[in-house]
């Protein structure tokens, strides 16, 4: 069995939803995809029946708090973990050049020497570039550097069950990439809100996407099933209807608006 257990779904400053931040389980066997922005992350795990010492691979897409934070309050009890021998192997982390960068030097800012050199020994960083092909959890990978207007930001692809996966990140989609996503069965998109509520949360400021503008997209390049994530936090108790009812009338297919800890299963 593969499936998409979406651990968080907000944006990086919502207080009610959990950053987004998802786990790719292939026969039990998981990746870990951003971790949050903080020590939420670790209860979330144990939500899913999954203790620290049992994470070991994790993909950061990019370096904003929000996606990167979350790991340092991981870090910080599994450095007791690693000292106590309660390990098995490396905790492989795939991420690119700048995250590969951010994270020792956080760290080691954050902790004792002692752990910091714990962490050093334990921790096996996976520099990947646009393209770069890296199998885990018996699936197949390739990088794809996703372009993006801020910070550089690493997003993959993937086949699960012969279907092939996509995940943007959490920028709109560049152009550029366009003729490289068309076809796929699933895209992993952000949209930070309703088209119709743009002139209050201004999403193309920051690079992101309305509703209706990721479908609109999306439905042109013939893309099978939609999930949308990375949104506002004012809907919750409708939010999936709102957006539904909303992209259905830009978006011909499949449309997944997944709360925190669905899973949608591949």
């Amino acid at each position: 069995m593969a499936s998409i257990k979406m651990l968080g779904t907000g944006h990086g400053f919502t207080f009610d939803l959990f950053n987004t931040c998802f786990l790719i389980n292939n026969n039990n066997d998981f990746l870990l995809v951003d971790t949050g922005g903080s020590a939420e992350i670790v209860r979330r795990l144990k939500m899913c029946n999954i203790e620290l010492k049992d994470v070991h691979n994790i993909f950061i897409s990019h370096c904003h708090t929000d996606h990167i934070l979350g790991l340092m309050w991981m870090l910080k009890r599994m450095s007791k973990i690693f000292a106590k021998g309660n390990y098995a192997g490396k905790l492989n982390i795939y991420c690119n050049e700048e995250v590969s960068k951010a994270i020792p030097t956080i760290y080691s800012y954050l902790f004792p020497i002692e752990d910091v050199n714990i962490l050093n020994e334990n921790i096996q960083l996976h520099i990947l570039k646009d393209g770069d092909k890296f199998e885990v959890i018996n699936l197949k990978f390739t990088a794809i550097d996703m372009k993006a207007k801020k910070n550089d930001l690493l997003g993959f692809d993937v086949n699960i069950n012969n279907k092939r996966l996509c995940f943007l990140g959490d920028e709109n989609c560049n152009p550029e990439l366009y003729d490289r996503i068309r076809n796929s069965d699933y895209i992993m998109h952000e949209a930070f809100c309703l088209d119709v509520e743009e002139n209050i949360f201004k999403p193309y400021e920051k690079h992101h996407s309305t509703v209706k503008s990721a479908c609109e997209k999306m439905n042109d390049l013939n893309i099978k099933n939609l999930i949308l994530y990375h949104t506002e936090e004012t809907h919750i108790e409708n939010r999936k209807e709102l957006y539904l009812e909303e992209g259905k009338k830009y978006f011909n297919n499949n449309i997944l608006i997944p709360n925190d800890m669905e899973e949608i299963l591949i």
